[in-house]
């Protein structure tokens, strides 16, 4: 019986006090003494965050240690770049995620860190520079003796990196990860901050390659997968196919079915279950073609009941609510066929996602104005106007 609740238990859970996670032990070499190290894996996820492996190594023989975390998250399905201006000692203190695939750019010094060189890491800005600072001064002492021009260069360098954590003069603080598991911490959230800009792009062949990803490298950008004579699926046909649940990771079936609605168009609605973790998802793509013409369409609610009322949203519309100056750009959310308040509440969610340092004790303002945002969010208890562009139709 237990071995068969462990089954059902997903592969990475929560940290709580009433669950005991299982830790992995490896016999591992040593790089400080050549003998039989052990290293201990936990796998477990953060709350409010992603999925992480902690590991920790431990010599008996020389007592050498070390401590390390790295993602254990699924790559997303576009790399993301974050541009902070820094503008004074206050954005020092914003935390960053960098993954051990991240690069770190300060375009006025020309200076980078690049990906692999430091580790994956939950820090803050301010940290990022100090260990570069405390990296490049490393081997100084022995440099001044080897060559002396080279450590008067890096010894003006480090004066650089120096004066940007004391913010004598505004800087630009880049990070760019491939993976799209990084993160910068918006003090203004929900807001948007004027002084960060988030992009996300599609990865490169050579980038695909570092991760480790498949690159097929005869697709070439534009041709025309050729013509299969499959047939299309019957409409009142559900049909399953196995896929990982984006949650715990564990293996489960995703359902997928094709209806017309009606003086609308053909839609795919596709759901997935997982019964490890409970995790739920659904969402609408479009099985016509794309419009000649957008849409947009202003909704005012001015009673509860307009809660209850239906909505599709496609994977290409934006969604905005000026009075409390949110919008969500093109591809956030997905495509849903909900209501209004299952809208609010997907917004809600990924609000919870996207800004994890709102919440917790690593909240400060930006807590209670995110913490006030969400509640209300969830109650409706507001009046709101809802504006939806899709920019396809």
């Amino acid at each position: 019986m237990d071995s068969e609740v462990d089954k059902k238990k997903p592969l990475f859970r929560d940290l709580a006090a009433d669950d005991e996670l299982e830790t992995s032990q490896i016999e591992s070499l040593c790089m400080a003494c050549g003998e039989t190290g052990t290293t201990r894996l936990l796998i477990t996820k953060i709350p409010m965050f992603r999925e992480v492996v902690v590991m920790s190594f431990s010599c008996p023989h020389c007592h050498n240690s070390n401590n390390e975390i790295q993602s254990g998250a699924m790559i997303q399905d576009s790399g993301v770049r974050y541009s902070l201006r820094v503008q004074n000692t206050e954005y020092l203190k914003n935390l960053v995620v960098k993954s051990d695939t991240a690069a770190v750019h300060i375009p006025e010094l020309d200076f980078e860190v690049p990906p692999s060189t430091q580790k994956g890491v939950v820090t803050t800005l301010e940290g990022v520079i100090t260990e570069a600072i405390s990296g490049l001064g490393q081997e100084q002492p022995a440099r001044r003796v080897a060559d002396p021009e080279t450590a008067q260069k890096i010894e003006e360098f480090i004066e650089k990196l120096q004066d940007c954590l004391n913010v004598k003069r505004q800087f630009t603080f880049v990070v760019d990860d491939p993976s799209g598991n990084s993160f910068i911490e918006n003090k203004m959230a929900p807001l948007p901050d004027p002084n960060c800009t988030v992009e996300h792009y599609k990865r490169t062949k050579e980038q695909s390659s570092m991760l480790g990803l498949c690159v097929d490298e005869s697709a070439e950008i534009g041709e025309a997968p050729p013509p299969t004579d499959a047939e299309e699926p019957p409409k009142d046909e559900v049909l399953m196919f196995p896929t990982s649940c984006p949650n715990c990771l564990s293996p489960t079936q995703t359902r997928m079915k094709i209806i017309d609605i009606p003086h609308f168009k053909q839609v795919i609605i596709m759901a997935t279950v997982c019964s490890s973790c409970g995790y739920r998802s659904n969402e609408v793509k479009s099985g016509t073609g794309v419009s000649p013409k957008g849409t947009k369409i202003t909704l005012r609610l001015t009673d509860l009941s307009d809660l209850s009322r239906d909505i599709l949203k496609s994977e290409t519309a934006s969604l905005e609510i000026p009075r409390i100056q949110l919008e969500l750009h093109t591809g956030t959310l997905g495509g849903k066929f909900t209501t209004i308040e299952g809208l609010l509440q997907s917004v809600r969610d990924q609000l919870k996602e996207l800004h994890p340092f709102s919440m917790g004790d690593s909240g400060d303002q930006s807590k209670s104005n995110m913490a006030a945002f969400l509640d209300a969010a969830g109650r409706g208890d507001y009046r709101k106007e809802v504006r939806r562009t899709h920019h396809h139709g």
